[in-house]
């Protein structure tokens, strides 16, 4: 997994690419979203488009984001979610949890 990081009107966007599975490539997405975090950032959108595959690694990584930010005020959406990582959402019962929308723009707002 790759991932990359800008940010646009205070909200920090996270575009991993790839497979989030387990492993170092699944820490640094960990990694990044606390860091932001740590530097008191509340915002955030997580853009799926260029993820192929997330196991269950990958679902605690955005859960326990979530849940960090929840709990801080803050807001964690998706988006450009695939139709495998909806699949996988449904099949969790995750889909109601995140606020899922079709662009990165809509998200935003």
């Amino acid at each position: 997994m790759k991932l990359t990081d800008r940010e646009e009107n205070g909200v920090i966007i996270l575009e991993p690419t790839g497979k989030i599975m387990g492993g170092p490539d699944a820490s640094l997405l960990h990694d990044k979203l606390y860091e932001f975090i740590e530097q008191d950032k509340k915002k955030f959108v997580v853009d799926l488009s260029a993820v192929d595959w997330m196991n269950s690694t990958g679902l605690g990584i955005l859960i326990s984001g979530y849940t960090t930010l929840r709990n801080n005020n803050g807001q964690l959406k998706l988006a450009n979610v695939t139709e495998k990582i909806k699949t996988l959402l449904v099949i969790t019962k995750l889909d109601p949890v995140f606020e899922s929308f079709d662009t990165i723009a809509d998200a935003i707002q």
